[in-house]
């Protein structure tokens, strides 16, 4: 299956990086490199870095960017590890951040790769394939007390007890194999006439299952601050995410970053020695056209937040 990426809020990424030609760019979620490709091409003598967990994405990228593989280094790792992964390629400060944390469209089209809730295919939902945990081992080893946290925390689940209860009486009886027998327990979780009421029930599960198995909310805001950190004076770092449990993470880094002296305003002068490191680009968060909607409605929850290095 050809990794297919509509690049989500692209224009506006581009934008937002102000991309210099001879700049060092780091895409720490290269995925099909749609935003990438975009970003090399506007490249001379310029330098980008694609990291990405997911092997089959990298694959794909790399050839996708054969064109410009002389301006290109491909690094295999989460971004979170992206200061280790720069140091190790003598990678000093950077002119620009690209993340975005979104599942790529392969990854949920793609069935076997366990994201989908709508296509059968077995419990796993790794990002990158070659760590331990999967979704099997969450839904069939985790409590009911660890799977209603999860989903609650991760999925912001209202009936997330119920859920937990009822795959803990499930794997009872059966283990659970598959993306679609959990759907199915979901489902049957919801009373009849409310089922479809915000569209498909499990959509929040599976998101819930797929943080945990690939420990997305882990250690986020640390890692974001470290990058923002990384950027030389006047770099750019542009974060996109698709939940609201991301964007608030991404959204209080930048924020903190962004404020200068924290003591009490009756100090007579400053004791905690806070200066600020960020201008904010955007105050809000850039959301995607109309126009953007109609072409790739996955761009719907997209919210994209741009820092400046001062």
């Amino acid at each position: 299956m050809e990794f297919a990426h509509i690049p989500v809020l692209l224009d506006e990424v581009l934008d937002g990086l102000q991309i210099k030609p001879d700049g060092v760019y780091v895409d720490g979620t290269v995925g099909g490199a749609g935003h990438s490709i975009e970003i090399a091409k506007r490249l001379t003598t310029g330098r980008l870095i694609a990291i990405d967990r997911d092997e089959d994405a990298l694959m794909a990228s790399a050839k996708r960017l054969e064109a410009f593989k002389e301006k290109v280094s491909f690094v295999h790792d989460d971004y979170k590890n992206m200061l280790r992964d720069l140091d190790a390629i003598g990678v000093g400060e950077v002119d620009g951040i690209l993340l975005d944390l979104g599942v790529s469209s392969y990854q949920l089209d793609n069935a076997e790769r366990g994201f989908s809730y709508t296509k059968d295919a077995p419990l796993d939902m790794r990002m990158d394939r070659t760590g331990y945990l999967t979704a099997f081992n969450v839904v069939n080893e985790y409590s009911v007390n660890e799977l209603t946290k999860i989903l609650w925390d991760y999925g912001e689940e209202r009936l997330a007890r119920r859920i937990a209860e009822n795959i803990a009486e499930a794997r009872e009886k059966k283990t659970i194999s598959t993306t679609l027998e959990l759907a199915k327990i979901v489902e049957a979780s919801y009373p009849a006439k409310t089922r479809w009421k915000y569209g498909n029930p499990s959509k929040r599960t599976f998101q819930a299952i797929r943080i945990e198995v690939n420990g997305e909310l882990e250690k986020l805001q640390d890692a974001v601050t470290g990058m923002a950190r990384r950027l030389k004076k006047g770099g750019r770092m542009a974060v996109i995410t698709f939940h609201s449990l991301e964007d608030r993470i991404v959204k209080n880094a930048f924020k903190d970053l962004s404020l200068a002296c924290t003591c009490p305003p009756d100090f007579p002068v400053c004791v905690c020695g806070k200066v600020q490191e960020v201008e904010l680009v955007n105050k809000k968060p850039i959301t995607a056209s109309e126009k953007e909607l109609k072409n790739n409605p996955r761009a719907e929850s997209a919210k994209l937040r741009i820092v400046e290095r001062i």
